[in-house]
């Protein structure tokens, strides 16, 4: 079945994928405009950095939290019931910051936003598991993490215009209820590739051309001894970090540093997530192309990762941007600051579709939802620490200079930190004992 041509098998799992990139355009659109409004909210609230920062950790301790739970939900009632029961939550709580107006209501209202997302990667991962072959899976996986790339587009494109004609409060109650109309569309159409009444005999084939996993049971918490699981958690706490500092403090950053308000600051936004969208198709196309010529899975997961890792680097200059004169042309400060960040979230986004596709190369794919949500905790939990220290950083020296340095180096110290741990990604073998109640792992 490898050697199929794969437009003869037919494209039904392409539609999946889609509804992955819809569900996390909508994800990101609903967390990004809390941040997009933070300059029209201060002058209300009058909140200072560390007390934003602990409204934007709110969120992360929420999704850190749900994180953990939403992966085993996943595995436990499937991703049809469990996407959908997280769209519904994260609709009603993104359109109920309209409800609230001071720092601890938007804290809650964070806190609740964040429990309901937590579940669209651990969905979206295993579904991407389920649906495609492994030489596929980056590649699916870098389309539907473009999503995010989109929603963050999205959100200035459309916030301003909503908040300019209606207010602060519709633009979270219209962006915050299009989940729901995903959801029309996701119960009737989903189901898993073995039940699905229109995917052709081919093409299942096709799906199922991987050796198959064996059956197991097991509980995630004994996924903690493997050096698998530490070298994806770790990867995702020091390099979701940076990308929450981005999505939260970026508006932030751009209005105190060069006097961006709500009316000029969507098309430096819109440049940063087009960039950081062609950088997540990008890493994820560039990996399953080398493994497609014949490159081991680890090495070309890990070569492209350490290209977007390098790519980040230069974003520590960001805020130090200065008025620039290149080959007589004269480039504004922040015009400098807005292409060192968007390369620094395209390699991100690269960097992030591999990482996210180790856990199908070293797990099977009935645990994938729980080390996605391993993961996603950590990677929550670097948001919250990243979170609260941006904000006393900030007030604390009056700059982002030590911020913008710490998201420089973390996606080599992260690279270099799993390498360490699996510098084959050998996978994790899971085996039941003569128990069948008490799982025996083998490595």
């Amino acid at each position: 079945m490898n050697d199929v041509n794969r437009s003869s098998v037919g494209n039904y799992r392409w539609v999946i994928c889609a509804l992955l990139f819809a569900a996390t355009t909508i994800n990101y659109v609903d967390r990004s405009v809390f941040g997009l409004l933070e300059p029209v909210l201060k002058e209300k609230i009058q909140w200072t950095a560390f007390q934003f920062g602990i409204v934007n950790a709110s969120f992360n301790l929420a999704y850190a939290i749900g994180f953990l739970f939403a992966g085993w939900m996943m595995d436990r009632v499937g991703t049809r019931i469990g996407y959908a029961i997280s769209l519904i939550i994260w609709s009603l709580a993104a359109a109920g910051h309209a409800l609230v107006g001071g720092v601890w209501g938007f804290a809650a209202a964070r806190f609740a936003l964040g429990l309901g997302e937590s579940g669209n990667f651990p969905a979206a991962i295993k579904t991407v598991a389920e649906w495609f072959p492994k030489k596929e899976r980056a590649f699916a996986t870098g389309i539907f993490n473009a999503g995010s790339n989109v929603g963050a587009i999205l959100a200035p494109a459309t916030v301003p215009f909503i908040y300019a004609y209606y207010g602060w409060q519709a633009a979270f109650v219209i962006t915050g209820l299009i989940g729901m109309v995903w959801v029309l569309f996701w119960w009737p159409i989903y189901r898993r590739p073995q039940e699905h009444p229109r995917l052709s005999t081919a093409e299942l084939a096709y799906i199922e051309s991987d050796p198959p996993d064996p059956p197991i049971k097991i509980r995630w918490r004994a996924l903690f001894p493997f050096r698998q699981t530490w070298a994806f958690a770790i990867g995702k706490f020091l390099t979701d970090a940076v990308w929450w500092f981005y999505l939260f403090w970026f508006a932030k950053f751009m209005n105190e540093q060069f006097g961006l308000d709500i009316k000029s600051i969507g098309l430096p936004m819109i440049i940063v997530y087009v960039l950081a969208d062609v950088g997540s198709v990008a890493g994820g196309w560039q990996s399953s192309w080398m493994i497609g010529r014949g490159w081991s899975v680890n090495a070309a997961r890990k070569l492209t990762m350490l290209a977007c890792a390098v790519c980040v680097v230069p974003v520590a200059f960001a805020p130090l941007a200065t008025d620039t004169q290149i080959g007589g042309f004269h480039i504004q400060s922040q015009w400098i600051a807005v292409m060192l960040i968007g390369l620094a979230t395209a390699a991100h986004q690269g960097f992030s579709a591999n990482l996210f596709t180790l856990t199908s190369d070293m797990f099977p794919r009935r645990v994938v939802g729980s080390i996605v949500g391993i993961g996603g905790f950590a990677g929550a939990m670097g948001g919250v620490i990243m979170n609260l220290g941006a904000g006393w950083l900030k007030d604390f020296t009056g700059n982002y200079t030590i911020m913008f340095t710490i998201a420089a180096s973390a996606y080599l110290t992260a690279l270099l930190i799993i390498h360490l741990l699996v510098p084959r990604l050998e996978p994790v073998h899971l085996e039941l004992s003569s128990d069948p109640t008490a799982p025996t792992l083998v490595e």
